[in-house]
């Protein structure tokens, strides 16, 4: 299971219908359509407006995801929570749903000393007998981890603590985990994929970015995979001005879904309110414009 979890993990966008429920038709297609694009997996996480959801709606999309993914690819469980509690749940429910692995962030409302972070993670892994992903995700949200935390955990329960680190600087504190657990740990790539050509020479097993780009995001992972800096950087430069229009939490989600839109994938972006982000007239603009140059660039390579 632990080797199974590597590759392109694309974070799904949750589909909403005209009156702000779970679309299932449309979370069942843009799963078949990740996984036509090169998905190796799927993931429920931040982007996945999870923070949104009822508790009861969460456990159903985790659920729902583990059973699209059967026999096709791994799937990722969100379960962070603001209890250690509530956390313990999720985790438990992911797992008799058939969740290859789970991922937690951090309480995101108090800020935690390191001891009670190490037990509210101590805790949640104890809980299952799956891997759990420990995702720092301090560059929107949250509060950072230290590298001795993430070491510490790692120590303690070898690969069934695994670690996505999105605290700035990215690829320097991959590094640093790396070095701290003797290059053993199984570190997955975030921000969109953003840092992408960086973290995957610093030893990443895998990248966790959007779904809406996840045929570039195959193709850059590809290229990565096989040293060719060429075709690597053809289509990291289009990308990255992408991703660069995302800096919150919402932007990346408004983006994401307008982009899943504009490809036939989702007929409603919708979001469940309030949202502090949108998109104006000017940045449709370059996004289709960068689309394009991204196309181009991966049918060139």
């Amino acid at each position: 299971m632990t080797e199974q979890l590597a590759g392109v993990l694309p974070v799904m966008q949750t589909p909403f219908d005209a009156d702000e429920n779970l679309d299932r038709a449309a979370h069942a297609r843009l799963l078949d359509w990740t996984f036509d694009n090169g998905a190796d997996g799927i993931v429920v996480a931040m982007v996945s407006e999870v923070l949104r959801l009822t508790a009861a709606e969460r456990d159903e999309l985790n659920a729902v995801t583990a059973q699209a993914c059967e026999g096709r690819g791994t799937s990722v469980a969100s379960v962070g929570a603001e209890s250690t509690r509530i956390a313990v749940g999720h985790a438990r429910t992911a797992q008799a749903a058939g969740a290859t692995a789970l991922m937690a962030t951090p309480p995101m409302l108090t800020r935690l000393d390191e001891p009670a972070l190490r037990r509210y993670f101590a805790t949640v892994i104890e809980a299952v007998d799956i891997p759990v992903v420990v995702q720092d995700a301090s560059g929107y949200v949250g509060q950072p981890l230290s590298v001795e935390l993430q070491a510490g955990l790692h120590a303690e329960f070898g690969d069934r603590a695994m670690f996505k680190p999105e605290a700035h600087p990215i690829g320097p504190r991959i590094t640093q985990l790396m070095d701290a657990t003797g290059g053993a740990a199984r570190i997955f790539d975030g921000t969109g994929g953003l840092h992408l050509v960086d973290t995957h020479r610093r030893g990443v097993v895998g990248t966790m970015p959007a779904a809406d780009l996840i045929w570039a995001l195959s193709a850059l992972w590809r290229a990565l995979e096989d040293g060719d800096d060429d075709r690597t950087y053809a289509i990291a430069g289009p990308l990255a001005q992408i991703v660069s229009l995302q800096t919150t939490l919402d932007s990346f989600v408004v983006i994401e879904k307008h982009l899943l839109q504009q490809q036939g994938v989702l007929d409603d972006p919708r979001m469940r309110g309030p949202v502090a982000a949108g998109i104006d007239d000017h940045t449709r603009a370059e996004l289709d414009r960068l689309v394009v140059r991204l196309r181009a660039a991966v049918t060139a390579a």
